[in-house]
């Protein structure tokens, strides 16, 4: 070894700077690489370890899975058997009860049936009677109803002929009345007739001859006009030609400023009506504008009374629905609270019921509830009371609870027990106490200390008399070494509920 060592030294000595770097170098790549090597073996060997080391658990977990279930199928397949039986006694105990309980339906029902025939029976009754009074005062007041009629047609034949013979002598009296006056309209007009014809005649003649001597005066004087116009027409034309032109032109003009005049008149009256109607409607507007506004001012005030007096009652309501809304609240708050307490109360009596279910007897899974000690008579008694409908309040709130009788039963059963236990235990308990006062009494006298000695003692005599007075127990520590009683760990039934609930 000193000799490599040296070789090496010498080499090493002999090498350059850059050679012994690059020496160092490989050597150091070539270590790096062994340690690689080295590693990844290493690596791969711990690998296969752990691929073997978990095939091996998935097979040993396999294993003991299988084993597992295997006990937990039997463990299983216990506890069904004993519920099946469980479940085989409640389901005959429950086919029972529901056989009793089909058994009193059938019974309800046929004595309904009977009640239902009887009561049929008399309702059919009911209605025949009713319907023969029905019958009977129909008849009667179809006998009053011919007798008003007979009454009211003999009272109007009575009143037709009467009004028949007045119509008759004031139709006799007027055709009278009418001949007499056609009479004397005839003659009258006859009358007048003459005498309108002779002053007809009288007059015509006086006219006449008025009428030819005023023609002959008239024809001179017509004659004598007409020449007299003659001359002065042709005297007026000749002097009037140019006037009449201009006349003409005028009078044109005249016509046409009179259609003028004419139509714009028209059009002034027609304005003027329409102004005077306008007016009219204007004022007539007025007038109901103002009635109408008065109207409305009226129906305004109206109507803001209402709204004052609809939002009051609006207010009102609101407030009150808002009470009424937190009142409602705060009560369905405490309603579901409760509901929630009575909840988990049923569920915790349903869980130490099923607790309890497994603590029962034989004889109590199968005849839960105890005998009646009532006769036959008396269960009919008590049925019959049952099957009458109550009057008073209470016992019809009491009819809500019918369907907790068999829960009852129970409960009274096991508050029987326990008052019978507790009795028992008192018992015990005064012999017990008999018993340790006795054992007491028996130590002491076998017993010589200073604290017998010291207490009253059967074996201490004093002038003929025994010291032990019977009368007055002596008062033993219930901490005494003879009497004390064994310790036993207890532990509290409500403990062990809460924790398994």
């Amino acid at each position: 070894m000193p000799k490599k060592g040296k070789k090496k030294s010498g080499k090493l000595s002999r090498m350059s700077e850059e050679e012994r770097l690059i020496y160092m170098q490989q050597k150091m790549l070539a270590e790096e690489e062994q340690n690689k090597k080295k590693e990844d073996m290493l690596m791969q060997f711990l690998k296969d370890k752990l691929s073997k080391e978990e095939s091996c658990s998935i097979i040993n977990l396999n294993k003991l899975n299988v084993q597992w279930r295997s006990v937990l199928r039997e463990v299983k397949t216990k506890e069904l058997q004993k519920d099946i039986e469980i479940l085989s006694q409640t389901f005959e105990r429950v086919v029972d009860c529901k056989d009793s309980v089909i058994k009193s339906l059938a019974k309800d029902v046929e004595e309904s049936e009977e009640q239902y025939t009887h009561a049929l029976r008399s309702h059919l009754q009911n209605i025949d009677q009713l319907l023969e009074l029905q019958r009977e005062r129909i008849a009667l007041l179809k006998e009053e109803y011919q007798q008003e009629l007979d009454a009211v047609q003999k009272e109007f034949e009575t009143e037709r002929k009467m009004i028949i013979e007045h119509m008759e002598t004031e139709a006799s009296y007027l055709q009278n009345v009418i001949l007499a006056m056609e009479q004397n309209i005839t003659e009258a007009e006859s009358e007048s007739k003459m005498e309108f014809q002779n002053m007809r005649d009288e007059i015509k003649n006086k006219n006449l001859e008025e009428k030819h001597a005023l023609r002959l005066l008239l024809e001179g004087s017509v004659e004598d006009l007409w020449k007299q116009f003659q001359l002065a027409l042709k005297n007026y034309t000749d002097s009037t030609d140019d006037r009449r032109i201009a006349y003409e032109a005028l009078k044109a003009k005249d016509e046409k400023s009179a259609l003028e005049i004419e139509m714009q008149m028209k059009k002034l009256q027609k304005i003027q009506d329409s102004i005077a109607s306008l007016k009219n409607k204007i004022s007539v507007h007025a007038r109901e504008s103002e009635e109408q506004n008065r109207r409305l001012r009226e129906k305004k005030e109206v109507m803001l009374k209402q709204f004052q007096k609809l939002k009051s009652q609006m207010n009102q309501a609101r407030s009150s629905e808002h009470s009424r809304l937190a009142t409602l609240t705060v009560q369905s708050n405490a309603t579901l609270k409760e509901l929630q307490r009575i909840i988990n109360k049923g569920e915790s009596i349903l869980r130490v019921a099923e607790m309890c279910r497994k603590l029962e007897t034989e004889e109590e899974k199968v005849l839960p509830f105890y005998p009646s000690s009532l006769s036959a008579e008396e269960m009919e008694a008590v049925e019959k009371v049952s099957m009458a409908k109550p009057s008073e309040q209470l016992a019809l709130l009491m009819q809500d609870y019918i369907a907790l009788d068999q829960f009852w039963k129970r409960y009274n059963k096991v508050l029987l027990e326990q008052c019978a236990l507790e009795r028992e235990k008192t018992l015990l308990t005064q012999d017990n106490q008999n018993l340790r006062i006795m054992l007491k009494q028996y130590l002491d006298g076998i017993s010589v200390s200073e604290e017998v000695l010291s207490q009253e003692n059967p074996l201490l005599i004093l002038n003929n008399r025994i010291s032990l007075q019977h009368k007055i127990p002596p008062q033993i520590p219930v901490t005494e070494t003879r009497v004390r009683r064994p310790v036993h760990n207890v532990i509290e039934a409500a403990h062990v509920v809460s924790h398994t609930l």
